[in-house]
């Protein structure tokens, strides 16, 4: 059975003179235990399609169903990761961290024994104590990333978690999350811009057309796990990510003449 499954979501909002067609019939879904990416063009309604899931927007047709059930709506059944860290600056890196857990009702005591015992297995260790502002960017991302992974929820949304860093840090970034992710083998369902990390991350990948979006190809990545960095060097890597380019090269085109 999918962790989740979205059928046949539809999405417009008014605009001056007519309503815009943001989402047009999306139907996809995450197996339980499987990273799954979503890749388009920019104002493609990625970010859209997260806040339906979230229960943030209702779509205008269409259903989200989480472990066979209809929740279509409903808040608070998913962990989300946002572009941005979104940390609270007057709390510390063990408190932030904890806060998903303490929302979900773990008592503060024991939130915070988990923080504890997470941050060192994520570079943090000797950082519990500190304020945000100590820490880079990659670093703070990692804060967020734990924060996510730690709440109860067991399927996660990552929205471009790592397209405000260098690509030096961001790389590390993917590794990293590799990683943890392996240990863990939560259901995500990742947005990015990049067809690189969508290859380098995913088990498989939706790639979305211009707006009204729609799902124009679903791909299977063929890559062993776990997976090394050297897998994108390789002639297959190199011929995915041309394909996609592709795709998505012809959606921007088609975009600019209409």
């Amino acid at each position: 059975m999918s962790k989740l499954e979205l059928r046949g979501i539809h999405q417009t909002f008014p605009g001056k003179k007519q309503r815009v067609s943001v989402l047009a019939d999306i139907s996809l879904h995450v197996k339980e235990g499987e990273f799954v990416s979503l890749i388009g063009p920019s104002g493609s309604g990625k970010s859209t399609l997260f806040h339906i899931i979230g229960g943030l927007v209702n779509p205008t047709s269409g259903e989200v169903w989480l472990d066979g059930v209809n929740v279509t709506g409903s808040k608070g059944l998913i962990s989300y990761m946002p572009q941005q860290p979104a940390l609270f600056p007057w709390r510390s890196i063990e408190s932030n961290v904890a806060l998903a857990q303490e929302v979900a009702g773990e008592t503060r005591t024991d939130a915070l024994a988990k923080a504890r015992e997470w941050l060192p297995k994520v570079g943090l260790g000797g950082y519990e104590q500190e304020l945000p502002h100590v820490l880079s960017g990659g670093m703070q991302q990692r804060v967020s990333f734990l924060r996510a992974l730690l709440s109860p929820q067991e399927l996660m949304c990552l929205d471009e978690p790592f397209g405000s860093l260098d690509a030096l840090t961001r790389q590390d970034m993917q590794a990293w999350l590799l990683n943890i992710w392996e240990q863990n083998k939560h259901s995500i369902l990742f947005v990015t811009h990049s067809i690189e990390e969508a290859l380098f991350l995913s088990d498989r990948i939706y790639v979305l057309s211009n707006k009204p979006a729609k799902i124009i190809e679903e791909l299977v990545i063929p890559f062993a796990r776990p997976r090394q960095e050297s897998v994108m060097l390789e002639s297959k890597f190199q011929e995915l990510r041309q394909y996609i380019q592709g795709l998505l090269r012809q959606e921007i085109t088609y975009d600019k003449s209409h």
